[in-house]
């Protein structure tokens, strides 16, 4: 076992304090990671929250994990000591679902294992995630991290990065299509650069004006300012796709009328309670609405290689652990550009 220093929430209404726990000896086909960045997830406030219903406590939040290796089982081949590896949403699932082995273990059936608020496959193990100095991860749920880029805006491409990239890739956005991006936050930053590095022609759907040179910035062509109902309209039957990254409660319909023919609302933003959708938005030009959850190990993987091949990297503000607390206050608010990533070695003795 080895001691380590983390943040952690005990209930869902007092703030993220210290805590230490331990972490299990290292496997024959574990890899022992010690972590220098975890980037900060809105998902992360859901859970400490326990606004999802699903809270495990202690819990030590994060998923967006980026370290070096320090130690590796007897059977482990795809890591060696002092590789930079990265650690996502996700630390194991059942692998023999018909998911797991077409490389989707994200929708594993059974269930996949959350890097925290979950339980280990024993059902009884609790997991604890990246707001912590070390983790031990099995090699086949640990992916490999470029040399070439700054680690601590690495860590955000485990979980908005992928989050992004999966749907955009497997919806075919390539060159000539036209391309809507829903919302300019955490996830909604990376959905720019990727479509954009992908070739399309990128539209900024925003409701504050004040991100329109950010969104430019970011590689964006246009900027409609949504709450501007004659400026929409001009974008009637306009798009190829649209990736929604808002998870507040918002009318898919109004967006579902900016498609073309076939046109696909791409949803990865989660609103708090259902959405209706009127069948006739649907039904009139073949459109549809598809959802995507992050992405399996080798998608992901294939996500940071392209990252490292075109230098895209998140938007980061590094923080000292101490501040985490004031940073789910910023994020509440929408004042970060765009991801927290937390210095692990402000945890550290």
């Amino acid at each position: 076992m080895t001691a380590v220093n983390a943040y952690a929430a005990q209930n869902a209404t007092t703030p993220l304090t210290p805590f230490n726990f331990n972490r299990r000896d290292v496997g024959p086909h574990d890899v022992q990671i010690e972590i220098l960045y975890c980037g900060v997830c809105h998902s992360d406030i859901h859970q400490v929250k326990n606004e999802w219903n699903n809270a495990i406590y202690p819990m030590v939040p994060g998923h967006e994990i980026v370290g070096r290796v320090i130690k590796t089982g007897n059977h482990v081949t795809r890591f060696k000591e002092g590789d930079l590896a990265g650690v996502g949403c996700f630390v194991d699932s059942c692998r023999e679902c018909p998911s797991c082995k077409a490389g989707d273990e994200q929708y594993c059936e059974e269930g996949m294992t959350g890097t925290y608020n979950a339980y280990e496959r024993d059902g009884k193990t609790p997991t604890y995630g990246g707001y912590s100095t070390q983790i031990v991860v099995d090699e086949n749920y640990v992916l490999h991290v470029s040399e070439k880029l700054p680690l601590e805006a690495v860590a955000p491409l485990l979980c908005a990065g992928i989050t992004t990239y999966s749907p955009l890739r497997y919806a075919g956005v390539g060159k000539g299509h036209k391309v809507a991006v829903l919302g300019l936050g955490g996830l909604g930053h990376m959905a720019v650069k990727f479509a954009s590095s992908f070739g399309a022609e990128v539209t900024m759907l925003s409701g504050s004006k004040s991100k329109e040179a950010d969104a430019k910035k970011l590689g964006a062509n246009h900027f409609v300012l949504t709450s501007n109902k004659e400026e929409l309209d001009k974008f009637q039957n306009h798009f190829d796709f649209i990736i929604d990254t808002v998870s507040a409660l918002h009318d898919y319909n109004l967006y579902l009328n900016l498609l073309k023919t076939n046109g696909k609302l791409l949803i990865v933003g989660a609103p708090p309670e259902p959405v209706p959708v009127s069948a006739f938005a649907l039904l009139m030009k073949r459109k549809s609405i598809m959802g995507s959850l992050i992405g399996g190990i080798r998608e992901t993987q294939e996500m940071l290689d392209y990252c490292a091949e075109h230098n895209i990297v998140s938007d980061v503000e590094v923080i000292d652990a101490s501040y985490i607390n004031e940073a789910y206050e910023r994020m509440l608010k929408g004042d970060v550009k765009y991801r927290f990533v937390i210095d692990i070695a402000s945890l550290r003795n």
